[in-house]
């Protein structure tokens, strides 16, 4: 498969078939990933691939906690600025709607809605969860350093015939990710992803995000 070729067919897929990774797939995707460019080579990715029996035993951890603090432990970095402006609030709140309609969700659904959201904290039935963490020392080179990463991750798992969905919300339970893996205090949680086979019968896994003309972000000059 040509980068071409992967960039169009990727998309975040929230539902998995129950269909284990080969550990050694899982690893050279993992390790491939790191030839991503860095400034100055620092190579400030620190990842966190849970699979089997610690896979489960995180998510039950997760579950448990999720009674009493359904929405996570807070973040320790803003997701999304206070005020959002356009056109970014307009595409954010889209985003939403088309993504609960593709699963016939109402608005008025809030319920149904937040179990969505809740799905999530089970990598949506990925059979492997990573975790990514960045130094607390790092500056915005260094965290676009990583999502750099993160994109040869899933440009890489797209090449292998499998499917990813980043998640930022993994922020929200840094806490319990911390105690969980002994993560070291100058590591912070900057998000997770979801890594598997897709369940292409999923209606959630027909929808695809839109985007943007390029009059909207593209400007060349000659």
């Amino acid at each position: 498969m040509n980068v071409s070729k992967a960039l169009e067919s990727r998309t975040a897929v929230r539902a998995y078939l129950d269909k284990p990774v080969p550990s050694d797939l899982l690893q050279e995707i993992l390790v491939t990933a790191a030839r991503s460019p860095s400034g100055g080579n620092l190579q400030p990715w620190h990842v966190w691939a849970f699979t089997g029996d610690h896979l489960s035993r995180f998510k039950a951890a997760i579950a448990e906690k999720s009674r009493a603090q359904p929405m996570g432990e807070g973040t320790e970095y803003k997701i999304y600025p206070d005020s959002l402006g356009e056109p970014y609030r307009t595409r954010r709140f889209k985003n939403g709607e088309d993504l609960y309609r593709a699963l016939g969700i109402p608005r008025e659904d809030k319920a149904a809605r937040l179990g969505q959201f809740a799905k999530n904290f089970g990598f949506f039935g990925a059979p492997v969860g990573l975790i990514f963490t960045i130094d607390r020392e790092m500056e915005p080179g260094q965290w676009a350093d990583l999502g750099m990463y993160m994109q040869s991750v899933m440009l890489l798992a797209q090449e292998h015939g499998l499917s990813t969905c980043p998640q930022e919300a993994w922020a929200l339970w840094h806490k319990t990710i911390q105690e969980f893996v002994d993560l070291p205090k100058n590591l912070m949680v900057f998000a997770g992803m979801a890594l598997g086979y897709a369940d292409s019968s999923h209606p959630i896994n027909s929808w695809r995000s839109d985007r943007a003309p390029a009059s909207e972000f593209l400007t060349i000059l000659a």
